[in-house]
């Protein structure tokens, strides 16, 4: 009986969390089931002339099996998972993993799987997002007024940004470091890790460590694959997720410190902001916020505050 394919996308380096994590999995189903599967891991699709968020569409239509992603890019098919976008919302990530892996979680799993081609096997950790800036130190809303942002493409995040008064614009990853360098744009918002990675800190030399969102890509599968394999094929696959998953969090937890150190070393001046400071961004975005809050239901709210309040 020949082995049933199974390939996974990315669009990111050696050095990448996702990357990294992406190649755990792989290696887990490869050792869990053996002759049984032919796993092939496509590390960054960027190189073979694809937009990074064509592994969207590619997983979706079959072509590839399964996919990491931001999930702030389904969110306009799935509105549900704009909860994971509430700017300045969750204190770190022991709390936003307590949202992840409790009944909201589960909850928006069944939304996707229930909107989409995909079903949605687990949560990876996208980096805690910060403002890098390339002249000017921002420490406060008024020093944003004006400035050219690039974000990610969903509009809850513009409508957030466009509140302190940047002027955002949306750019796949694949063209952000030539963005960055070429002064397309004034500032931009990442994890560390790929300010790093992009080689973006090469010209932004300030970084304000704003935290103001943890990002989640979700470990996307096209739906009818997995229905279609045979029962243990899927419970292997949705296991290796799940420890790839906890390998792939430490190793973003860890990946900060390393960033830091490196960023700080190359001169990069990191700007860490008071809790008054940081509670002005907050009060600036918090009308915005409140307005993707109130197209869920209170329902969905209740299930994301719970799951918020029992972490302790």
């Amino acid at each position: 009986m020949s082995p049933i394919k199974i390939t996974f996308g990315g669009y990111q380096g050696d050095n990448s969390v996702h990357t990294r994590g992406a190649r755990k999995l792989c290696e887990l189903l490869s050792s869990a089931l053996g002759d049984r599967v032919d796993v092939e891991f496509r590390q960054n699709i960027v190189s073979q002339g694809h937009k990074a968020s064509d592994l969207l569409s590619l997983t979706e239509s079959g072509e590839l099996d399964g996919c990491y992603f931001s999930s702030s890019y389904l969110a306009g098919r799935v509105p549900e998972l704009a909860l994971f976008d509430q700017h300045f919302a969750v204190a770190d990530r022991r709390h936003a993993y307590g949202v992840l892996d409790g009944s909201l979680g589960r909850r928006l799993s069944d939304e996707v799987a229930a909107k989409t081609g995909f079903v949605v096997l687990g949560y990876w950790d996208n980096g805690l997002r910060h403002i890098s800036s390339a002249q000017t130190e921002i420490r406060r809303p008024e020093d944003c007024d004006g400035l050219k942002l690039r974000t990610l493409a969903s509009d809850d995040h513009q409508r957030v940004f466009k509140a302190l008064g940047f002027d955002p614009m949306a750019i796949d990853v694949r063209d952000l470091p030539e963005a960055v360098a070429n002064f397309r744009v004034d500032a931009q918002e990442n994890p560390l890790t790929n300010i790093y990675n992009f080689d973006l800190h090469k010209t932004h030399r300030k970084i304000t460590l704003t935290g103001h969102l943890l990002g989640v890509a979700l470990v996307l599968f096209n739906r009818k694959t997995v229905e279609s394999w045979p029962t243990e094929v899927r419970e292997a696959v949705m296991s290796a997720v799940s420890e790839a998953t906890r390998y792939q969090r430490q190793l973003a937890e860890e990946d900060d410190g390393i960033c830091t150190k490196a960023l700080v070393a190359d001169g990069v001046k990191l700007i860490e902001l008071t809790a008054p400071e940081r509670a002005e961004f907050a009060k600036a975005t918090r009308a915005e916020v409140e307005k993707t809050r109130q197209r869920f239901s209170s329902e969905l709210i209740d299930l994301f505050e719970n799951d918020l309040a029992q972490v302790n």
